[in-house]
């Protein structure tokens, strides 16, 4: 994908009214970047040669899942302290001495989410609409009204110290920033707090899986274009992200599912004691009988039974030249496709929706039955996806076996 081929005019985002007056407001639905000579270029997300977005109902006579796509400005100080705290070398004190333009650059953020509700669409909806906002708008202040709250829940949380945010519950002025880690800890929590807080929502629920990309290169790229590239993930629930390595094709998971019976849950949940996982009749393992998802927003009723909204974070830094894209999948995909076939599906597509398109068309073709919901984020390897589709005989080899069964069932 060459940067000269995108668009770079400026739509503005819809959203709902916000604590912050619009005018106030960082997050946008374009991305900045620099030419050599210093120029700055706006591109608009909304655009399908950008970001390929597609869903389907499946069977389903509701959608339930959601997206959200936008660029997020955040403290280049705070950034710099997370890096610190990484050990990697990124200084914004360049792009300052820029002036303004150098600081809103130095401080874009992608930000990347994909939500799969349970239960109803209303915490699905909630999180589409405002868990960007929060994660600019959160303040350090509010750490111990979101802990006190959590603890009140009982039983798993009673003896909740925060997590991440400890060492604020200790000690309030622990630091004058926070990190990005924390930031996004506080927001989750935060967010479930307000979620749980209301009738409408609380037994709810939903996924959530975002990832934070931060272009560390100078002049600044937007993160199809970056070479140097921070990527920070967090994530509840059984929704996927999956990178491409340009060089193998091979897949790089970046989420595990938060079921009870994963490695991560097996051993935050043993805390509770006793044999609290059930496998149904279908052989599925289900939380105290009825909870796939051990990690989510929502949930109201479960959250005393060791259901969280602490996500898990990662964070690594990626060269943008290794990686072809980012593919964010929710379980109606990934519960009939594996990674690897998915990751294959898109190699060969022209464009980021063509590729979104092509992985929801095969989970129908499979005979889908819940929501499907496919983003795909091109990276600066696009369209040059090395070693061989290892996955294309197994696929025709699936497709044929539905395709014979739905004309047998034809002819009964």
């Amino acid at each position: 994908m060459s940067l000269a081929s995108l668009p770079r005019t400026v739509a503005r985002i819809r959203t709902e009214r916000y604590t912050r007056s619009a005018c106030c407001r960082a997050y946008h639905d374009y991305i900045r970047g620099q030419t050599e000579a210093g120029h700055t270029y706006k591109v608009n997300l909304k655009d399908h040669k950008v970001i390929g977005v597609v869903t389907s109902r499946g069977t389903r006579e509701y959608q339930e899942d959601r997206t959200a796509i936008c660029t997020l400005g955040l403290s280049p100080a705070e950034l710099e302290l997370t890096y610190q705290k990484h050990g990697i070398d990124w200084s914004p004190k360049a792009l300052l001495e820029r002036g303004s333009s150098g600081e809103t650059l130095a401080g874009q953020v992608g930000y990347f989410g994909i939500f799969d509700g349970h239960g109803g669409q209303h915490v699905s909806q909630y999180l589409h609409e405002r868990l960007h906002a929060m994660i600019e708008e959160v303040s350090k202040s509010s750490i111990d009204d979101v802990v006190l709250f959590h603890k009140k829940l009982g039983g798993y949380f009673k003896r909740f110290r925060g997590g991440t945010l400890q060492p604020w519950v200790a000690n309030p002025d622990y630091r004058d920033k926070l990190t990005l880690e924390e930031r996004i800890t506080l927001t989750f929590l935060q967010a479930d707090q307000l979620v749980l807080s209301r009738e409408d929502t609380r037994r709810c629920g939903s996924t959530a899986s975002i990832a934070l990309i931060h272009s560390l290169d100078d002049p600044v790229q937007p993160f199809y274009a970056a070479q140097r590239i921070s990527m920070m993930t967090a994530h509840l629930g059984d929704t996927k992200i999956l990178l491409c390595n340009k060089h193998t094709g091979k897949v790089e998971p970046l989420t595990e599912k938060h079921h009870a019976e994963s490695r991560v849950e097996a051993a935050r949940l043993r805390r509770l004691g006793g044999q609290l996982n059930i496998t149904d009749s279908f052989g599925e393992s289900r939380w105290m009988g009825a909870i796939e998802n051990t990690r989510s927003f929502g949930d109201g009723d479960f959250k005393p039974l060791g259901v969280t909204a602490e996500p898990e974070i990662k964070h690594k830094i990626i060269n943008g030249s290794d990686y072809a894209y980012m593919i964010f999948v929710t379980d109606g995909i990934s519960g009939l496709i594996s990674n690897q076939e998915i990751v294959d599906l898109a190699r060969s597509a022209h464009s980021p929706q063509r590729a979104a398109k092509t992985i929801v068309n095969f989970a129908e073709d499979l005979g889908a039955e819940d929501n499907c919901t496919c983003m795909v984020v091109p990276l600066a390897g696009w369209g040059e996806v090395g070693g061989r589709d290892e996955t294309e005989a197994r696929r025709e080899y699936r497709k044929s076996k539905v395709s014979n069964l739905s004309s047998r069932m034809k002819r009964m």
